[in-house]
């Protein structure tokens, strides 16, 4: 039984798609920060900024709405690992709180759907916050609670590397985990089914992009609330490990759930000798800035990495919006209308022709049309069916 608040924002939007150009509402399931964000100038998302999504790029696109991800990299599961986990943590919560409090006449804070569709309807932008990689929790419950009165909606349980919580569809074979098969995919831990217990309470909806095959099973097994993939691709299109299999995509939408399908290039376009290119300047930019190790929020804005990543676009291009919709079709076809969403992963690897930054939002929009889909089916994939869930999972919270 739907609320008479989640009725109302599925009556909003079907309204709207019938007689707007632009949809009802567009919301982005996943956009990466970097760890400075707000802190250096060049990272005040109120004024131009190399970022992929800023202010004026949101509102120049039509994106009127982003979760934006508090992500943490996997480390060792010690007191020393969890705490510089919080640490990083922390910076990304505080960074975004800066965001909302300089800009308050531009973006405002969304703990539910209707709070999304006010700001929106008030003419503002919309900021919601995921957690990517729960290693952050720091292996405390109490932790997600703290998260999710930091305004937390949305929880990445793992990302590359194994955690405490369960296996990682891409285990980080670097540091001596072991290649992903059947063997070796344990799925979730008991800390893990206590989290996604504690998420479902607390109305907190429970994200498996990155998750194994193993662990989103359990996941649909624990959580007694439907749950969603922030960002993910289909493995039938592609064959990634990142990408999810046909059996999962219907298992989710069973649930109730809804994958968002991610526009970024590895899970859209199998391209190794662009791959090669990229690390080979990512190594010789970070070489020239003095430094013996890529690190992304350092050398990613360099003027020497856009020139360079200008010369590998013309010899090794970036996935096309056809190809992303190759996907969303495929995934559509699966999963239902009713389970499938948009999902950039800007400022974390995503971005592809057509859609490149926040700004080319409404390239996305045409091609949907182009590709056939009608503006009721726009808008339930360009937020409707995320804001269904969210609200179904709000509604059965418990706190």
């Amino acid at each position: 039984m739907k609320t008479i608040a989640s009725l109302a924002i599925l009556a909003a939007l079907a309204a709207g798609a019938a007689q707007a150009q632009d949809p009802p509402v567009t919301i982005d399931s996943h956009v990466d920060i970097p760890f400075d964000y707000m802190g250096e100038p060049r990272f005040d998302v109120g004024k131009p900024t190399p970022l992929l999504v800023d202010l004026g790029k949101m509102e120049r696109g039509g994106l009127n709405a982003a979760f934006f991800v508090v992500w943490v990299p996997q480390g060792p599961l010690t007191d020393a690992g969890y705490a510089r986990a919080m640490a990083q943590a922390r910076q990304k919560y505080d960074g975004i709180g800066h965001m909302l409090l300089k800009y308050p006449d531009r973006i405002r804070l969304a703990t539910t759907p209707a709070q999304l569709m006010a700001n929106h309807q008030a003419g503002l932008l919309s900021a919601t916050i995921a957690i990517e990689n729960s290693y952050s929790l720091g292996h405390d419950l109490h932790r997600l609670d703290a998260a999710y009165d930091r305004g937390v909606r949305s929880l990445g349980l793992v990302h590359v590397g194994d955690n405490d919580l369960c296996t990682s569809s891409q285990p980080d074979t670097r540091h001596g985990e072991p290649a992903m098969n059947s063997a070796a995919d344990t799925g979730m831990s008991d800390f893990g089914r206590a989290v996604v217990q504690r998420a479902n309470q607390l109305g907190m909806m429970v994200d498996v992009s990155h998750a194994s095959d193993a662990c989103v099973r359990d996941a649909l097994k624990v959580s007694t609330a439907p749950v969603i993939a922030s960002h993910s691709g289909a493995r039938a299109v592609l064959d990634h490990p990142r990408n999810l299999p046909d059996d999962l995509l219907r298992a989710i939408a069973a649930k109730g759930g809804v994958i968002q399908a991610v526009a970024y290039k590895e899970f859209l376009k199998h391209d190794p000798a662009r791959e090669a290119a990229e690390e080979k300047l990512q190594d010789a930019v970070a070489k020239a800035a003095g430094d013996t190790k890529y690190d992304s929020d350092k050398h990613d804005y360099l003027p020497a990495m856009a020139a360079g990543m200008a010369k590998i676009q013309q010899q090794h291009p970036l996935p096309t919006l056809d190809d992303y919709l190759e996907q969303i079709r495929h995934m559509v076809q699966v999963a239902g209308i009713d389970h499938v969403g948009i999902a950039s992963d800007f400022d974390g690897g995503g971005g592809i022709t057509g859609w490149a930054d926040a700004s080319e939002t409404r390239n996305l929009t045409a091609a949907m049309r182009r590709h056939g889909f009608r503006d009721a089916d726009i808008a339930k994939l360009w937020g409707g069916n995320l804001l269904r869930v969210w609200g179904e999972v709000e509604r059965d919270a418990r706190h």
